[in-house]
């Protein structure tokens, strides 16, 4: 969905500027799958406009909805890069678990998109029709979006300014219309992108991944953590809470045995500091391919409630979609790697 493209083509064809308008609007607020549904362009338009630059850039493989209500889409960049993309159902919101990249290169131990490698980075277009066709589903089901979360396939902060334009898009009063503070970053620790964020007008929210209290556990399970040592990644998201005055929220997936004593909540609650900067949301493991298992009820309970009596606000997100792999860490497709490696040969070879 290159609305830059379509109005330059608008624009070379001597079409009068508010057809673009009229493109983009269609698409992102009636949700027109196709240029025969925008009625309000004429019909030779419409066909002109489907030949040389098609309304969708990713192609839906798949559809899969699990128990609980979860649908998952597996989609395919132009290119032949998959793509996975989340619908969740929480007291009766949906929330849209968006990817910024096909893969991740991270290689977070716990995530099944780590061992994805990475196949590239997603244009801004590519990411708000992932939240297009979520919502066209909903919306065929009597339901609506009512919060994105950029916390699918890859790290969002490594493809900063296509994310950013995706949620300008999405936050548009022309467009999409969803508010800003409905819209959340996930990120790894990338600390250039939480700066970049914290000097953004847009007052989007800010969710950072820790998992680990100190540099020797976290760097097991995230290497990041090796370019950007927890004391500096804390000291970025202070700076972004007193610039912006925002809450950071902190996810914590608890591994049965790695992360999860009383100890390590302890650590995390000195890390973080009593009040309302931070917030910490406790994280079931969901399983991959990796050797690890998900804390118990009784060892979660205990957890948040050393963080409570330590004045660190908690809460225990409950996952969705896992009976279809669509859960947090859970996404995976296979070929993002090959699929570079293949397009770099074609590129060499020319």
């Amino acid at each position: 969905m290159d609305f830059a493209r379509v109005e330059a083509l608008l624009a070379e064809w001597g079409e009068p500027a508010y057809r673009s308008r009229q493109v983009y609007e269609a698409a992102t607020r009636i949700l027109a799958a196709d240029y025969d549904s925008i009625t309000t362009l004429p019909a030779a338009l419409r066909r002109r406009l489907a030949e040389a630059e098609p309304l969708a850039e990713l192609g839906v493989d798949d559809v899969r909805e699990s128990a609980d209500g979860t649908i998952k889409l597996r989609l395919t960049t132009r290119d032949g890069f998959p793509v996975e993309a989340v619908a969740m159902r929480h007291r009766g919101r949906r929330t849209a678990c968006l990817s910024s990249q096909s893969g991740c290169p991270l290689a977070c131990t716990f995530c099944a998109t780590g061992e994805m490698g990475l196949g590239r980075s997603l244009r801004s277009g590519e990411i708000v029709e992932q939240l297009l066709a979520l919502a066209r589903i909903l919306r065929d089901r009597g339901a609506s979006v009512g919060n994105v979360v950029m916390m699918g396939m890859g790290e969002p902060f490594l493809n900063y300014e296509n994310v950013l334009a995706a949620c300008r898009t999405m936050h548009d009063p022309d467009g999409f219309n969803l508010g800003a503070r409905h819209i959340a970053i996930s990120t790894a620790g990338w600390v250039p992108g939480i700066e970049a964020l914290a000097e953004e007008p847009l007052p989007l929210r800010l969710a950072l991944s820790l998992h680990a209290p100190t540099d020797e556990l976290r760097e097991q399970l995230m290497p990041v953590t090796r370019r950007y040592p927890v004391a500096r990644l804390m000291q970025a998201c202070r700076d972004y809470r007193a610039r912006t005055g925002r809450r950071v929220f902190v996810e914590y997936l608890l591994l049965d045995g790695v992360n999860d004593s009383d100890a390590h909540a302890r650590r995390l609650a000195r890390l973080l500091g009593p009040g309302p900067a931070f917030h910490v949301n406790l994280i079931a493991y969901n399983p991959t391919a990796s050797d690890y298992r998900a804390s118990s009820q009784e060892r979660v309970a205990a957890f948040a409630e050393i963080l409570r009596e330590l004045a660190v606000g908690a809460s225990y997100r409950r996952s969705h979609g896992s009976d279809i792999e669509a859960a947090c860490g859970q996404l995976a497709v296979t070929g993002a790697r090959a699929r570079r490696r293949q397009l770099r040969r074609m590129t060499a070879g020319t």
